[in-house]
């Protein structure tokens, strides 16, 4: 049986959670199903390899279970994402404060922390402070680490005729940084400064490294139809035996958003895109095939995701014991979460990793303690 411990937590902020309590808009998006993950590179493009051998341990199926044990009930989405029943992402952050309370757990807030010499008194430590945008604030660690840059960010695109489209959401994009195999999948919304939405969050998190290295200015590939160049051309020859007489922005391939069809078909066709679609000629047809799946922008910077501030980099994976997550150089000093390299795409990954790294380290240290 492992003795009672004494447990402190200093919180620079405020408030504990406070990051919990944004995520999702207020909601919570506090794990996955994973039930569309067939590699988990593809939703943690850094540390997937730590995170398959934890999951062996803790993975989504077990939060997914502890939360529910501890009265939380949660929901699964269409998307897969995780969510309290209640939709509100203080359902989760009350359960934690009551979790404390019943186990005389410590909390200090407004007590930031700027050495490890300040916790010497403590025979174990664990780092949880989250992504750090400014790698100076990881040196009191006294670890090596990983250069951190930000991800899961949206893309300003200077194209006001793009920007006036902004509420339109197409459902199933290709986004890709042409020249690389970066791509992702998914919803794209169109907004008043360019493009957001699950398919470029996960672009900017996959290629989070390569943007930061270029200033955030990199062309932007877009297949509006995720479909390839054949099956397209055999969607526009459909519409025109179809539909002949009829004029070319009114009949939108792939029931695509009527606004968005005629600023691409005006983009490409310029004032023939009133014209009937029996009066394209291939040169034409093949343009606008092109288009649909590779127009081209060009990143012009980049625009926090809502409050949900996620880095890529942290105390390298190298520099601690891969069971434990104990530090290879600090002994009793361990690290859970985001501080770490470690970093996912959006969906509730993020959460993920937390929860299961957070239980190793418990689970470490309760061992130790024997």
């Amino acid at each position: 049986m492992v003795a009672p411990m004494e447990v402190t937590i200093f919180e620079r902020s405020p408030k504990v959670l406070a990051k919990v309590a944004v995520s999702g808009g207020g909601r919570c998006n506090c794990t996955n199903s994973f039930r569309d993950v067939t590699d988990l590179s593809r939703v943690y493009p850094r540390g997937h390899r730590l995170m398959k051998r934890l999951f062996k341990t803790f993975d989504y199926k077990d939060a997914y279970h502890w939360f529910e044990q501890h009265g939380v009930r949660l929901t699964t989405q269409e998307d897969q994402c995780v969510f309290p029943l209640s939709q509100n992402s203080h359902t989760i952050i009350n359960m934690f404060l009551a979790e404390a309370r019943q186990h005389g757990i410590n909390i200090q807030t407004g007590h930031p922390i700027h050495s490890l010499n300040d916790l010497s008194n403590f025979d174990f430590v664990v780092v949880t402070t989250g992504g750090q945008p400014q790698e100076k604030e990881l040196q009191w660690l006294q670890q090596e680490t990983i250069k951190t840059v930000p991800s899961l960010f949206t893309f300003n695109i200077d194209d006001p005729k793009l920007q006036a489209l902004m509420g339109t959401v197409i459902e199933h994009v290709t986004v890709m940084i042409p020249g690389t195999k970066l791509k992702a999948n998914g919803p794209l919304l169109i907004t008043h400064w360019g493009m957001s939405g699950p398919s470029i969050l996960r672009l900017s998190s996959y290629a989070a490294r390569l943007l930061a290295d270029n200033q955030y200015k990199l062309p932007l590939s877009v297949n509006w139809a995720s479909h390839t160049e054949a099956e397209v051309q055999q969607e526009l020859s459909e519409i025109i035996a179809c539909h002949p007489q009829k004029q070319v922005t009114s009949i939108r391939p792939y029931a695509m958003p009527t606004r968005l069809w005629e600023y691409l078909a005006e983009k490409c066709l310029s004032n023939r895109a009133y014209y009937k679609w029996k009066d394209l000629n291939q040169k034409e047809m093949n343009r606008l095939t092109n288009l649909l799946v590779n127009d081209t922008y060009m990143i012009a910077g980049r625009s926090p995701f809502k409050d949900e501030f996620v880095t890529c980099g942290g105390i390298s994976l190298n520099a601690i014991d891969p069971t434990t997550l104990e530090s290879k150089t600090k002994p009793g000093v361990f690290f859970a979460g985001e501080v770490l390299d470690i970093d996912g795409v959006t969906g509730g990954f993020n959460f993920q990793a937390a929860w299961t790294t957070a239980y190793t380290v418990s689970k470490a240290i309760a061992n130790r303690s024997r």
